[in-house]
C-alpha cells in the first residue's frame, strides 16, 4: 500500500539499498510476510505521502485476515459466537456436554476467547501425540482420525481459513519434506496434513505459545534465519515458500543462547547408506569402524544412514523443536546456578511483583448477639418444647424420587421416636446388667440421602442420649473414593456402633456368608437399626435428661481435608445452640415459617439451618434429596412455589439446573421467597449463577434483594452471610480484581487487561457476636494490611471446638492467636481457621476469593483451582468434557508445585477435538493465569472417583495420577515451559590448567596418581624346569596350533570339550587328540578345496559348539586368519543376513568354514531376497570331510602376526574389527589362568555366545592353553530348558563358571518363583566358587544382588557372583579370580559425576548411585585414569578415562584401508605428562580407581577399578554427562508396568523408550510418571516418551541394549509403539 503513495525512486540510496534487502530476505524465506510488511512500512513511514482517510468498515464485518497465512485463523465473528451460544443454552441440562455452571460467567467466556483469539495470530503446530488404535478404546472407529490429521473446528473452518478462495498449494519447504514420503499406511493423504499446517489446521490453531502476552514479539531482525541441515531432495520455488518460513517464523526459532550448534550426542557418521551394511546382531545400519574416511559428528534430522527421515515421527519432532525453540517465559536472571554442591535454589524474587501496601487491618466485629427470652437452654430442650405443646405441626416433608411428597414428620413424632431411639440406645442393646453405649461415646449415623425423617430421629435421639453422632455417607463398595480415610476418621473417633435404616442395612455390600463386610480401614463396626419397629417405648418413669448447653461435644461433622484424609470436627452443645442462635438473628427466622433444603442434611449448611435451626425455630423443613435433583431439576422451584416457602436452601448448581430446565413451567412464583441462601457464594465464580438465575426467575416473582450468598467452613462454621435486603435499596457492588494481583496475594482492582479480572461479590457481614481477623495463609498467623488477601479467622462462641482425637492438628487450627508485623500477640483470645482466603471490603463486607485447599503455590504465586476449572471450561468444552467433570491439583516435582488438570472426556469426542480443546486450554490458562500446565489429561466419561454427591474427589484423583493408575485415554505433557527452576546449564570452562599442574596439584594434596595393576605374569627360563612342571607348551609355546599339537601328543584323551543339549545330556565330546584331527582336516580342505594363500582371511560361520573349535585351530594350521561371524537366524534371515554379509565384505574373506544345514541357507531362496548369494566367497561345508593331512602344519615367523580377527557391533552400532596377534591370545590365556587357577585337573562351565570377546577366548582358546575341560552350554538352549546352566552346575559340582548378563537375567526372570522346585530336584550350588559375568559394561549391581539372594535358597555364596571387563582395546582388563579380596561397592553422588566429578557418599545418602569394583585387574595388566581432553594422569577418585598396558592389548582395528590415525589414537597412545615412554591403549570407558583398605594375595592395599560408562554413549545434555543406564534405572522403577526402558538423544531432545508389561490403558499413565522421575531425579526434561511393546528395544548378544539401533527405528518410524507422547 505504502508503493501507492510513495515514490521508490526518489528515495535516498541507503533506503533503497535496506528496501532491497528485505526483498531477497522474503523471497529466500528468511522472513515472514507479516514481518516484511512492517519493516518495510517503518522504513517508509518517514516518506508516505498523506492519503485520503478511507471510511471505516461497518461494525459488524469481519475485518480481512493479513496476509500472513499463518494469521488467516482469526476468531470467529460477533454474530457466529452469540449464535452458537443460543444454540447451546437451548441444550437440555441432561446433554452430556454440560458446563459445570458453578464456574459459569459469559464475561469469563468472552475474555478466554478474547485471549484465544490473540493466540490464534502465532499458529504453532504441536504435533499430536501418536497413538495405536488398540488404545483409545473409547470412541467408535468411525470418528476416529489418523494420528497426523487435523480438521478444522466448528468456528475456524478451513474454507475460511484460506485467505484466497483456491491458492495454490505451496511449495513444501525442504525441512518439513520428510514428511511427505511418510507411510502409506496413513489415513489421510500426508500431502494434505501437510499443506493443512502450512496454512495453520485447527491442531495448529490451538497450538499455545507459551510466551506471556505482555511481551513484545521478537523484532523481525531477531528472527533466525532458518536454513535446512541437510541437502534438499528439491529446491523450493522462492515465491511459494515463504507460507512454511511464515509458519516457521511465526514458531519464534530463537538461537540458543551461545549460538554454537546443539551438540549431538549421537555420532551419527555422514557416509551414505550405500557404503553401509547393517549392523552385527541388528536389522539396521551401522559405522564400521575405520571404514569412514570422514567420521564427523553432525546434528542431521537423519538416521544413522545419512538419509533423511521419511517419517512422521522425526516431522513431529522437528515440530516439537520448533516449539521448543521459542523463548521460555522466565527471563535468564530468574534461573539459579548449580552450584554443584546444592540441589537448586529458589529464583530470586521480581523487584516489580506487587506487593501490600495498607494499613494493618483492625479485627472486624459483628453486631452483638441478642438476648431473646424464650431461648431454650438446649437445643434437645426446644424439641421437647414443641413436641409437648405443638406435636400436630408439620417439622419434615420428604419427597420421593418423583419429587412428591413421600411423608411428612410431625414435631410429635419426631419428639416420640427420638426419645424411643435415645432410650433404646441407653438400656436395649446389651443384656439386661451390660449396658453398651454410655453417654459421650461416638455413634456413626448411616443414613442415605433420600431418608432425612429417619436421620433427624436417629441425630436428635443421640442428642436425648447424650452419645455423639457422627453422620458419614453410606459406603455403596470396598472400592469407594475415600473410603479408607472414612474408616481414618472412625478410627480417630473411636467409633464402634453405626445406626441405619433398615432399607440401608440391606444395601450395604455384604459377604458371602451375608455379613456386612469389613471395609478397607474402618474399625470393627456393630450396626443398629433404627426403625420405628424395633425401637421400645421407655416406661412413664423414664425421661432423657437435657442439661443446659455446655462445652461437651454436642455432634462430630466429617471434613476432608485436601490430601484426602477424613477428620472429625467437634461441635461443643453450647457452640451448637449458639450458632443456632445467630443464624436465626441473622436470617432473621420467625416461628412455623417453611423452608426449602436442597443441601446434603448431613453436614455444612443442610444441618445447620435446615436440621439443628429449623427445629430450634419450629420450621417446617421440605428436604429435595440430590437423586430427585438429578431427576426434576426444577423440584425445588416446585416446591417454594407449592408451599409458598419463605426459605429456601441451595448451591450454584441448583440454580443452574432449575435455569436450564424453567421452560417446563410457565407458572411457578418465587413471590413468597424472602431469603435463597446459596450455600456456596464463597466460591468466587458464584456471582455469575446468581445474576444469571435472577436474570431468569425476575419475571416469576423473585426479588432481586433475597439472593443472600453465605460462606462457611467446617471448622468456624458460618463465616458470614448477606442478610436479606430492603426492597428497592442499591444490591451491594461487586469487586473486580486483578488475578495477576491475586496470585500476589494482594489486591488490586483490575484495570488494565480485563480478560484476567476476577468479579466477585461479597458474602454480607460477620456473624453476631463473632469477632473475625485475616491473617497470612502461610508462616505464623500475621495480621494482613488492608489491601492483602489472608485467611480468614473467627474468635466465636459458635465454632467447631477441635479436631475429635487429633490434638496436634486441633493446635494449629483451633487455637490461632494472630501476631502484629513485629510478632507479637494482639491479644489472648483465640481464633479458629476458616481454610476461606478473603479480604474486608467497604463497610465491613466480606468478600471470599478461595480456600486455602484449592489454593496452588507455584513458583512463590497462589492460584486457585476454582479458578483455573472455570477458564478451563469457558474452553468450549462441549465437545470435549463430559458433564464439564474437571478436576485440578497440584504435584510437587523438582522442588515446585505443578499443575495438572485431569476431565473426563465424552465417548462420542474425536481424538483431533480433544487435542485441540488441551492446547486452547493450554493457551488460555497461559493467557489469563500466567502459569504454565504441566499436564493435561483426558479420562473415559464415568471413571474419576466421585464424591458421595457426584463431585470428583480430587484428593483420589491426584492419588491415581501419581499412582499411575487413572488410564486416561489422552495427555498432554507441558514440562518444558512450565519447569523453570532448572538448575543452568554447565558451560564448559576452558581447562586453563594443564595436566601437569594438575598432577602436580595431587601430589602436593596427598593423592596418588590414579593407577592400578595386577601382579606379573612371570617368566620361567629353565627349561628342565618347566619339563618337570608339565608346563612345557603353556611357558614356551607363543602358538596355541603348537600348545594343541603338543596336547594331543602328550595326552591324546583328554576331554577338553563337553557340549550338552537343552536336556542336559552331552551330544559332543573333544578329546586333545580328535580336536587336532579334526583341525588337520579342516587344514586341509582350505588348502585344496579354497586354494586359500597365508595370511587369508576365512569366516567362520558355525552354531555354538565344537565344530566351531574345530575350524578355528584348522585355520590356524593353515596358516589363514579366522573371523568368528554369528550365523544368521533362519526365522528371521532378512534381519540378520545382511550382517553377515556385511563382515564377509569388511573382512574380505577368501572363504566361508561353515556347517551343511547353514550352506543351505545361504544359498536358499529366502537369503537371495536379502543379499546377492551369486558373490558369496567359497563356502567350504566341513560336515562330511574326507581324513586327510596338510602337507605341513604352518607356524608364524613372528608371534606379533594376527592370529584372528575379533568383529564385534558396540551398543551405539560401531562395527569394529580389532586384530589379535598370537602373543596377545598366549599372554591372554596365560593371565586368565593364573588369575583363575586352571589346570588340566579343572573343570569350569561356560554359558556364554562364543562368537567375540572373552566368550570366544573362554569357549575357543583358554582350555587348550590350560588344559582344564569346559563344559559348553549354548545360551540359546536355556529358552528352551531355563535351569540348564544351573542344573549343570550342580550335577558336575562346578567351582567356576562363566555367563552373560542376558543368561543371569533369563535365571532370574525364569527361576525366580521357581526355587523351591530346584531344591527339590536337588539343586545344590554351595560347590560354585567364583561365577563371573562377562561384560563390556558398568556392572549390574542390582541384577547380581538379585540373582544371589535368589539362589541363596539352593546354596549359592553370596561372594561368588562377580563380574569381568573387557573392551574392544583389550579383551580382558580385569576378571574376579579364586584370591584376593572380594569385589567392593562404593557410593558415589550422581550430581558430581555429572561433571565428571567422582565424590564418595555414604549408603543412603540422597542422589547416590551404587557401583561394585568390575573385578581384580589381570596378571599383566596395567591401569591409569587419564583425563580425555587433556590426557593427563588423574588422581585417586578421580573419574576419566580408563587407559591400559598389557600383553594381551589387540593390535589394532582391522580396516580395507590401513588407515593408521584411528589405530594410532586408539592403541599406541602416551601420557602428555608423568610417563611419557610408555604406550598405552584407550578402552573408551570411563572410570575412576580407588585404593581400599582391603589386602591383596601379596599383603599389599588393594586397588579396584570401578567402571562407570562408554564414552560413546553418554549423552551431553544442558553440558552435563549423562550415562543412559542410569535414567533408565529411574524409568524402570517409576511404575509396575514398565519392563525394560531405553533413552538416547535426538537433536537436544531426550527421548525415552518403555516397553510396556501391562495392559494398554495403562500405556498413557507411564508419560507423567516417566516424566516426573527424570525431571526429579537427574534434572532433564523429556522430550519425547515412547511406549512400546515388550520385546521392541533391541538387546545384543551380551544383554546389552542397541539405543542407536532403537533411535534409527524410531525415527524410521518402525517401531509401531503404542503411544508417543511429545512434551511441550
Amino acid at each position: 500500500m505504502a508503493d501507492r503513495v510513495v515514490d521508490l525512486s526518489a528515495l535516498p540510496k541507503e533506503v533503497r539499498d535496506q528496501l532491497a534487502e528485505l526483498d531477497l530476505e522474503l523471497s529466500e524465506g528468511d522472513i515472514t510476510q507479516k514481518g516484511y510488511e512492517k519493516k518495510r512500512t517503518k522504513l517508509l513511514a518517514p516518506f508516505i505521502i498523506q492519503a485520503p482517510p478511507v471510511a471505516p468498515p461497518p461494525k459488524n464485518d469481519v475485518q480481512p485476515p493479513a496476509p500472513s497465512s499463518s494469521s488467516s485463523g482469526h476468531a470467529p465473528p460477533p454474530s457466529n459466537m452469540s449464535r452458537y451460544r443460543e444454540k447451546r443454552s437451548r441444550r437440555s441440562h441432561r446433554n452430556g456436554g454440560t458446563r459445570d455452571d458453578r464456574y459459569r460467567s459469559d464475561i469469563h467466556s468472552e475474555a478466554v476467547q478474547a485471549a484465544l483469539a490473540k493466540h490464534k495470530e502465532e499458529k504453532m503446530a504441536l504435533p499430536m501425540p501418536t497413538k495405536r488404535r488398540s488404545t483409545y478404546v473409547q470412541s467408535p472407529i468411525n470418528t476416529r482420525t489418523p494420528p497426523d490429521s487435523s480438521s478444522g473446528s466448528d468456528d475456524d473452518s478451513s474454507s475460511r481459513r484460506q485467505s484466497s478462495g483456491a491458492a495454490p498449494m505451496p511449495q513444501v519447504h525442504p525441512g518439513l519434506q520428510s514428511s511427505l514420503q511418510g507411510p502409506a499406511s496413513s489415513l489421510q493423504s500426508p500431502e494434505a496434513w501437510i499443506n493443512r499446517s502450512v496454512q495453520g489446521s485447527s491442531t495448529s490453531s490451538s497450538a499455545s505459545s507459551t510466551m506471556s502476552h505482555g511481551e513484545p514479539k521478537p523484532s523481525a531482525q531477531a528472527q533466525p534465519q532458518y536454513k535446512p541441515q541437510y541437502q534438499p531432495l528439491y529446491q523450493p520455488n522462492e515465491t511459494n515458500a515463504h507460507a512454511i518460513t511464515n509458519m516457521l517464523a511465526n514458531s519464534r526459532i530463537a538461537p540458543p543462547a551461545n549460538s554454537a550448534p546443539p551438540p549431538d550426542v549421537t555420532a551419527v557418521s555422514t557416509t551414505t547408506a550405500t557404503t553401509r551394511g547393517p549392523r552385527v546382531d541388528l536389522p539396521s545400519n551401522a559405522t564400521v569402524r575405520g571404514m569412514s574416511r570422514n567420521p564427523s559428528r553432525s546434528s542431521m534430522m537423519e538416521t544413522a544412514d545419512g538419509v533423511p527421515v521419511n517419517s512422521r515421527v522425526s516431522t513431529k519432532i522437528q515440530q516439537l523443536l520448533n516449539t521448543l525453540k521459542r523463548p521460555k517465559r522466565p527471563p535468564l536472571s530468574e534461573f539459579f546456578t548449580d552450584d554443584s554442591e546444592e540441589i537448586v535454589e529458589v529464583p530470586q524474587p521480581d523487584p516489580n511483583t506487587p506487593k501490600p501496601e495498607g494499613r494493618q487491618i483492625i479485627p472486624v466485629k459483628g453486631e452483638p448477639l441478642g438476648v431473646v427470652s424464650n431461648w431454650p437452654p438446649a437445643l434437645q430442650a426446644a424439641l421437647a418444647r414443641w413436641g409437648a405443646t405443638q406435636g400436630k405441626s408439620p417439622a419434615l416433608t420428604a419427597l420421593d424420587i418423583t419429587g412428591k411428597p413421600m411423608y411428612t414428620l410431625t414435631y410429635g413424632k419426631l419428639w416420640s421416636r427420638s426419645v424411643k431411639l435415645a432410650y433404646t440406645l441407653l438400656h436395649k442393646l446389651g443384656t439386661k446388667n451390660e449396658q453398651i453405649l454410655k453417654p459421650g461415646d461416638r455413634v456413626a449415623l448411616v443414613y442415605p440421602n433420600s431418608d432425612p425423617g429417619m436421620f433427624w430421629v436417629a441425630f436428635y435421639g443421640c442428642l436425648l442420649a447424650e452419645v455423639i453422632p457422627v453422620p458419614i455417607e453410606v459406603p455403596l463398595s470396598r472400592k469407594d473414593a475415600g473410603i479408607s480415610q472414612l474408616g481414618f476418621l472412625l478410627g480417630s473417633c473411636s467409633v464402634g456402633l453405626a445406626l441405619t435404616s433398615e432399607i440401608c442395612l440391606k444395601g450395604l455390600p455384604k459377604t458371602p456368608t451375608g455379613e456386612i463386610l469389613q471395609f478397607k480401614g474402618w474399625p470393627r463396626m456393630k450396626w443398629v437399626v433404627t426403625d420405628t419397629k424395633y425401637l421400645t417405648k421407655p416406661g412413664k418413669d423414664w425421661q432423657p435428661h437435657i442439661p443446659t448447653a455446655n462445652t461437651d461435644p454436642a455432634y462430630i461433622e466429617y471434613k476432608a481435608s485436601k490430601d484426602g484424609t477424613v477428620v472429625g470436627v467437634a461441635v461443643s452443645k453450647v457452640a451448637m445452640l449458639t450458632h443456632c442462635q445467630a443464624l436465626t438473628q441473622a436470617c432473621n427466622y420467625c416461628e412455623g415459617e417453611t423452608m426449602v433444603n436442597v443441601l446434603d442434611f448431613k453436614k455444612e449448611m443442610g444441618l445447620w439451618h435446615g436440621v439443628l435451626t429449623a427445629v430450634m425455630n419450629r420450621i417446617h423443613t421440605i428436604s429435595v434429596p440430590y437423586a430427585v435433583m438429578k431427576a426434576c431439576p426444577l423440584s425445588w422451584v416446585q416446591r417454594v412455589h407449592i408451599h409458598r416457602a419463605r426459605v429456601a436452601l441451595v448451591k450454584c448448581r441448583d440454580l443452574h439446573w432449575a435455569m436450564m430446565a424453567h421452560r417446563d413451567q410457565r407458572d411457578t412464583s418465587l413471590t413468597s421467597l424472602r431469603m435463597l441462601i446459596v450455600a456456596d457464594g464463597a466460591n468466587p465464580w458464584s456471582v455469575s449463577s446468581c445474576d444469571a438465575f435472577l436474570n431468569v426467575f425476575q419475571s416469576h416473582g423473585l426479588k432481586p434483594e433475597v439472593i443472600c450468598p453465605c460462606a462457611a467452613s467446617p471448622e468456624a462454621l458460618t463465616v458470614a452471610i448477606r442478610r436479606p435486603g430492603v426492597p428497592g435499596a442499591p444490591l451491594p457492588a461487586r469487586a473486580i480484581l486483578s488475578l495477576t494481583g491475586l496470585s500476589h496475594g494482594v489486591i488490586r482492582v483490575n484495570t488494565e487487561d480485563k480478560n484476567s479480572a476476577l468479579t466477585v461479590q461479597d458474602v454480607g457481614h460477620v456473624m453476631p457476636g463473632a469477632l473475625m481477623c485475616i491473617v497470612r495463609p502461610d508462616g505464623p498467623p500475621q495480621l494482613c494490611k488492608t489491601d492483602e488477601i489472608g485467611e480468614i479467622i473467627i474468635n466465636s462462641r459458635a465454632g467447631g471446638t477441635m479436631y475429635y482425637g487429633l490434638p496436634g492438628l486441633t493446635k494449629n487450627t483451633f487455637e490461632v492467636i494472630p501476631v502484629n508485623a513485629n510478632g507479637v500477640p494482639i491479644g489472648e483470645i483465640p481464633f479458629v481457621r476458616s481454610g476461606l482466603l478473603g479480604f474486608v471490603g467497604p463497610g465491613s463486607l466480606i468478600f471470599i476469593v478461595g480456600k486455602i485447599e484449592g489454593l496452588l503455590m507455584v513458583s512463590g504465586r497462589r492460584h486457585n483451582a476454582d479458578d483455573l476449572v472455570a477458564t478451563a471450561l469457558a474452553v468450549e468444552p462441549v465437545k470435549t468434557v463430559y458433564r464439564g467433570r474437571i478436576a485440578v491439583f497440584s504435584v510437587t516435582v523438582f522442588y515446585d508445585e505443578r499443575v495438572v488438570i485431569v476431565a473426563e472426556q465424552r465417548p462420542d469426542a474425536s481424538e483431533e477435538d480433544s487435542f485441540q480443546w488441551m492446547s486452547r486450554v493450554l493457551q488460555a490458562i497461559d493467557s489469563i493465569h500466567q502459569v504454565g500446565l504441566y499436564c493435561l489429561a483426558l479420562v473415559p466419561a464415568n471413571t474419576l472417583p466421585k464424591t458421595p454427591l457426584g463431585g470428583i474427589h480430587i484428593s483420589d484423583t491426584k492419588q491415581y495420577f501419581l499412582d499411575g493408575s487413572l488410564h486416561p485415554c489422552n495427555i498432554l505433557m507441558c514440562p518444558h515451559t512450565c519447569v523453570t527452576n532448572l538448575p543452568k546449564p554447565r558451560q564448559k570452562q576452558p581447562v586453563g590448567v594443564g595436566p601437569a599442574s594438575v598432577m602436580v596439584g595431587n601430589l602436593v594434596a596427598g593423592k596418588r596418581i590414579a593407577q592400578a595393576s595386577g601382579r606379573d605374569l612371570g617368566v620361567i627360563d629353565d627349561q628342565d624346569l618347566v619339563r618337570k612342571l608339565c608346563m612345557w607348551p603353556t611357558v614356551m609355546h607363543q602358538y596355541l596350533a603348537e600348545a594343541l599339537q603338543w596336547r594331543a601328543q602328550s595326552d591324546p584323551d583328554h576331554v577338553l570339550f563337553v557340549l550338552l543339549n537343552a536336556k542336559g545330556l552331552t551330544v559332543c565330546t573333544a578329546t586333545c587328540v580328535q580336536l587336532h584331527k579334526k583341525a588337520e582336516k579342516i587344514a586341509a580342505a582350505l588348502m585344496e578345496k579354497g586354494s586359500i594363500n597365508t595370511g587369508e582371511n576365512v569366516v567362520l560361520l558355525y552354531p555354538p559348539g565344537i565344530d566351531l573349535i574345530a575350524a578355528f585351530y584348522g585355520c590356524l594350521y593353515a596358516g589363514c586368519v579366522p573371523v568368528n561371524v554369528r550365523p544368521p537366524h533362519p526365522q528371521n534371515l532378512a534381519a540378520t543376513l545382511p550382517t553377515v554379509r556385511m563382515i564377509i565384505d569388511v573382512s574380505r574373506a577368501a572363504c566361508i568354514l561353515t556347517t551343511q544345514s547353514l550352506t543351505r541357507i545361504l544359498r536358499s531362496k529366502e537369503a537371495a531376497a536379502s543379499v546377492n548369494i551369486k558373490t558369496w566367497p567359497t563356502i567350504i561345508d566341513t560336515d562330511d570331510l574326507p581324513r586327510r593331512r596338510p602337507p605341513q602344519i604352518y607356524k608364524p615367523p613372528t608371534a606379533e602376526m594376527i592370529a584372528y580377527l575379533d568383529f564385534s557391533v558396540s551398543t551405539t552400532g560401531m562395527l569394529t574389527g580389532v586384530k589379535i596377534s598370537h602373543a596377545a591370545i598366549s599372554a591372554l590365556c596365560r593371565s586368565i589362568k593364573l588369575q583363575c587357577e586352571l589346570y588340566s585337573s579343572r573343570q569350569i562351565a561356560i554359558c556364554l555366545d562364543p562368537y567375540c570377546g572373552l566368550g570366544f577366548v573362554l569357549w575357543c582358546l583358554a582350555s587348550v592353553y590350560s588344559g582344564h575341560q569346559s563344559i559348553l552350554i549354548p545360551p540359546f538352549e536355556l529358552e528352551t530348558c531355563v535351569s540348564l546352566w544351573l542344573t549343570t552346575l550342580s550335577q558336575y559340582r562346578i567351582r567356576d563358571t562363566f555367563c552373560s548378563y542376558s543368561v543371569m537375567e533369563l535365571c532370574t526372570k525364569g527361576l525366580g518363583t521357581q526355587t523351591d522346585l530346584l531344591k527339590a530336584r536337588g539343586v545344590n550350588l554351595s560347590c560354585v566358587r567364583s561365577c563371573v559375568v562377562i561384560a563390556e559394561e558398568r556392572p549390574r549391581l542390582a541384577l547380581s544382588h538379585s540373582f544371589s539372594k535368589l539362589f541363596k535358597d539352593v546354596g549359592l555364596s553370596s561372594r561368588a557372583v562377580s563380574t569381568a571387563f573387557g573392551s574392544r582395546v583389550n579383551l580382558a582388563v580385569c576378571m574376579q579370580g579364586t584370591t584376593g579380596p572380594d569385589p567392593c561397592t562404593v557410593y558415589v553422588d550422581m550430581k558430581s559425576l555429572r561433571h565428571d566429578r567422582v565424590r564418595l557418599v555414604e549408603r543412603g545418602a540422597p542422589q547416590s548411585l551404587p557401583l561394585m569394583e568390575s573385578g581384580k585387574i589381570l596378571p599383566g595388566v596395567r591401569v591409569i585414569i587419564v583425563n580425555p581432553e587433556t590426557k593427563g594422569p588423574l588422581g585417586d577418585s578421580h573419574l576419566g578415562e580408563v587407559w591400559v598396558n598389557s600383553p594381551h592389548n589387540s593390535t589394532g582395528y582391522y580396516t580395507i584401508y590401513g588407515e593408521e590415525s584411528l589405530q594410532a589414537d586408539h592403541f599406541n597412545t602416551k601420557l602428555s605428562f608423568g610417563d611419557p615412554q610408555t604406550l598405552w591403549a584407550r578402552t573408551g570407558y570411563l572410570g575412576f580407581v580407588k585404593r581400599t583398605e582391603l589386602l591383596d594375595a601379596s599383603g599389599d592395599r588393594h586397588d579396584a577399578l570401578f567402571v562407570v560408562g562408554a564414552l560413546d554413549e553418554t549423552l551431553e545434555l544442558r553440558g552435563l554427562r549423562y550415562h543412559p543406564i542410569d535414567i533408565e534405572t529411574s524409568v524402570s522403577r517409576a511404575h509396575r508396568s514398565i519392563a525394560e526402558s531405553a533413552v538416547f538423544t535426538w537433536t537436544n531432545l531426550l527421548v525415552v523408550v518403555s516397553e510396556l508389561c501391562g495392559s494398554e490403558q495403562d500405556a498413557l499413565d507411564l508419560v507423567p510418571l516417566i516424566t516426573n522421575v527424570v525431571l526429579e531425579e537427574h534434572h532433564l526434561i523429556v522430550g519425547v516418551v515412547v511406549i512400546v511393546d515388550p520385546g521392541v528395544i533391541p538387546i545384543n548378544s551380551r544383554g546389552e541394549k542397541q539405543r542407536m539401533h532403537l533411535r534409527d527405528s524410531f525415527l524410521a518410524d518402525q517401531l509401531d509403539p503404542i503411544y508417543v507422547a511429545y512434551n511441550m
